[in-house]
């Protein structure tokens, strides 16, 4: 059971995502070589471009996961009545090495906020083996990480990670 400190449960990704996660192994998402997402940390999106560095630490390589990218917040926070938006998605992620290595089902799209402040949240699944996930989402709108989990039999995430990012501003002149 999660404590209400958790930032996970903070930020509401467990509720309005999972139900629930079983940290078993580690994973860093880097962007740019450099930037660490923490849950809750800010990120602009034009530093989020590029698709990001996940690794996994923890399991073996005959662990596999899959990896989940979600924006849970669209098209706003307040009322986010098209929630789920897939990001991204990999598979076959052999354990102590980083997505790279795996099966990417969908590619890489950069966050584009448009209202508010959306949380775009990183998951990672235990597969029960390799090739566990048969088929790739019809769709990148309304995704619905628990219904993909329990279709793909999937459980529980063993790690979980977000950020936050909001439309930038155009710059003004003056």
């Amino acid at each position: 059971m999660a404590k209400l400190s958790d930032p996970l449960v903070v930020g509401s990704v467990i509720g309005d995502i999972i139900d629930a996660i079983s940290p078993s192994v580690k994973m860093t998402v880097i962007f740019n070589s450099n930037r660490q997402v923490y849950n809750g940390r800010e990120f602009f999106p034009s530093a989020v471009i590029n698709k990001p560095k996940v690794e996994v630490h923890g399991g073996d390589m005959r662990s596999f996961f899959t990896l989940v990218m979600t924006d849970p917040d669209v098209p706003g926070p307040s009322d986010p009545y098209l929630r789920e938006h897939l990001h991204w998605m990999v598979t076959d992620i052999p354990g102590t090495t980083d997505a790279t290595f795996g099966r990417e089902l969908v590619n890489y799209e950069m966050p584009r906020p448009n209202i508010g402040i959306h949380r775009f949240v990183f998951l990672l699944f235990k597969q029960k083996r390799r090739q566990t996930v048969k088929s790739t989402p019809s769709s990148r709108d309304r995704f619905n990480t628990r219904k993909f989990a329990e279709e793909n039999e999937l459980g529980v995430p063993v790690a979980a990670v977000y950020f936050n990012a909001q439309r930038e501003t155009a710059a003004r002149r003056r």
